[in-house]
């Protein structure tokens, strides 16, 4: 038992546990939007248990693929496996286990479609992106963005059992912020990917290309996350605040091309991108149902 206890720590960082934070969070808003009253509980807390579940083992696995480059990389050299604290076949064993009871779930107690398209998700981000993409592309982080957008629509097929408009501009969203989100981190650790020949856009392309990229690509998602609003998905609260939300992410990509010498201002901005996407799926969750609830207390 004290084993366990002391091992615990490592197994919970393999799995990135504040990233799949933020990919539940966004899930289980597909879920409370994907029906105008509440969604069934079983499906909501099976469903959140198997994503969360998946979401951990493509961590893991990109732990374990990515151990040769971590050693040399400041951010990632004191991960588990890079210290040695947990071995590589103990980490692929913990992986594949909770993925496949994360993919059993969805498919037993919640429907084969969310079963099915989590282990697209899953091998997307794991293999594909991580193993193929990450090195063979400056646009890996554009291309294998697509795995990590797919939580809402994951959560929005938990409840429906089919894939909907609603959660394909979800899904647009985060596809649409994964870029200028990670290139803000990149242009902060650029160095580090040249170092390990990873191509990152930074170092295939510049520091002054990629903040300019980061620019569009947020014109682009101050943009896209009015789409709810337009097609009367959210109402007004929403519209208020995505657009508040937009341009104080439009500010830091303004002044990440007007101050290329500061060298707080990527970390700044990635630190803000996290902020406008958490607060962005809040909002949309807070505008779904405080019509409704006015509604009810109207009648």
């Amino acid at each position: 038992m004290k084993m366990l206890l002391t091992a615990l720590p490592n197994y919970l960082e393999l799995c990135k546990i504040k990233v799949v934070a933020l990919i539940m969070l966004t899930a289980i808003v597909g879920m409370f939007l994907s029906t105008p009253e509440l969604p069934p509980w079983h499906l909501v807390i099976l469903g959140s248990i198997g994503i969360a579940l998946a979401s951990a083992s493509a961590a893991v696995f990109n732990h374990i693929i990515d151990q040769k480059i971590d050693h040399k990389m400041t951010r990632t050299q004191n991960r588990p496996i890079v210290k040695g604290e947990v071995s590589t076949q103990s980490a692929l064993m913990f992986g594949l286990s909770i993925g496949l009871i994360g993919i059993g779930i969805l498919a037993i107690g919640v429907n084969l479609l969310t079963a099915i398209l989590t282990f697209i998700a899953l091998i997307g981000y794991a293999v594909f992106y991580t193993l193929y993409l990450k090195r063979a592309t400056p646009q890996n982080i554009v291309i294998g963005g697509a795995a990590g957008a797919a939580p809402p629509l994951l959560g929005w097929t938990s409840i429906t059992n089919s894939v909907e408009l609603g959660a394909l501009l979800l899904f647009l969203i985060i596809f649409i912020w994964t870029p200028p989100h990670f290139w803000a981190l990149a242009i902060h650790r650029h160095k580090e990917y040249a170092k390990v020949n990873v191509p990152m856009l930074p170092v295939t392309h510049g520091l002054p290309f990629t903040r300019l990229q980061i620019l569009l690509y947020t014109i682009l998602l101050v943009v896209v996350a009015l789409i709810p609003y337009l097609t009367k998905m959210s109402g007004l609260i929403y519209l208020a605040g995505a657009m508040v939300l937009g341009f104080g992410f439009l500010y830091f990509a303004i002044q990440l091309l007007r101050q290329p010498d500061n060298k707080k201002l990527p970390m700044r901005t990635f630190g803000y991108s996290i902020n406008y996407l958490m607060l962005l799926f809040i909002l949309l969750l807070i505008d779904h149902y405080i019509p409704i609830h006015l509604q009810h207390l109207i009648t």
